[in-house]
């Protein structure tokens, strides 16, 4: 992509951080202080478990090294406001999940980076390739902090500063962030076609067994600390729900001659989507599994709750 195009995009990813934000007020983040667990679960499950175990298992299993590179990318970048919108619609904890998404973003600026330079370097066939390419961790931590770190902070000042406006124009950011999702994903997948196509295979099995282990890995974890129903919806789809869009600007700006971490991170941009919604579906399912049946009494049908 040209300068001029790398400017845009980052430009609109700073504007989805901004929107998020937007959403966010300091409430948000005291209740993560006054109850940790659930939260404390989530985030270790995100930014130390997910980038871990995805790099080990790119060692055991042979993976061409950009596909690998790719998914240690996505496996360390945070949750999105999509993780929001589904935790809501599956009746999870929507109130943690937005405290989660608010500190999970604050932090990416620097774990992201980190983590992503870290795992790289532990697999060997992905060091290689990040010694050919050579690109400086400073550059990654700069773009970072400044496609999200800046653009959080920025948004919860105005935020705070002018709580009716943030109100009225959250809605759009939220809408903007959904299309622009889908823009990065079909310009990467347009980009990038014919070797999408030879390699099929290879990046829908990655993708979608990747994908199973974020949210087995999120569900997993609150299960064994014995959260709340809720909560466990919650952790699981923050943590199996990745902001794609924030790997795919930075796989521009940086690696924009892999195509397998394009393709990588744009076809995890549409699994993610349709495995969080089918996730959603199968707990309402559930839900409507558990609701007693109807019993009578003195020729009464009732409801029990």
């Amino acid at each position: 992509m040209s300068n001029a195009s790398l400017l845009v995009l980052n430009t609109i990813l700073a504007l989805m951080m901004f929107g998020i934000a937007l959403s966010l007020k300091a409430e948000d983040f005291k209740s993560v202080l006054r109850r940790p667990k659930g939260p404390l679960v989530g985030l270790g499950a995100q930014f130390i478990l997910l980038p871990a175990l995805t790099c080990v298992l790119t060692i055991i299993i042979p993976l061409p090294a950009d596909v690998a590179l790719g998914l240690i990318l996505v496996s360390c970048c945070p949750g999105g406001s999509f993780s929001n919108i589904v935790t809501y619609l599956a009746r999870g904890n929507t109130a943690m999940s937005v405290s989660m998404t608010g500190v999970a973003s604050l932090m990416a600026a620097f774990l992201t980076p980190f983590n992503f330079m870290l795992y790289s370097s532990l697999n060997p066939e992905t060091r290689e390739l990040l010694q050919v390419i050579q690109v400086p961790s400073s550059s990654i931590f700069a773009i970072v902090a400044l496609v999200l770190g800046l653009p959080l902070i920025l948004g919860l000042l105005a935020g705070r500063t002018f709580p009716e406006l943030a109100r009225k124009v959250e809605p759009f950011f939220r809408i903007v962030s959904l299309v622009t999702l889908f823009a990065f994903v079909a310009i990467a997948l347009t980009k990038n076609w014919e070797q999408f196509k030879l390699g099929a295979s290879i990046f829908i099995l990655a993708v979608v067994a990747h994908n199973a282990l974020a949210l087995t890995i999120g569900w997993l974890s609150a299960r064994l600390m014995q959260l709340p129903k809720a909560d466990v919806r919650a952790i699981t789809l923050e943590v199996g729900l990745q902001n794609s869009g924030l790997g795919l600007g930075i796989i521009f700006t940086f690696f924009s001659d892999l195509t397998g971490m394009a393709v990588i991170a744009a076809a995890w941009g549409i699994w993610h989507l349709i495995s969080g919604l089918g996730l959603c579906l199968t707990w309402h399912l559930k839900d409507k599994a558990q609701v007693p049946e109807p019993q009578c009494r003195s020729g009464a049908s009732v409801y029990e709750s």
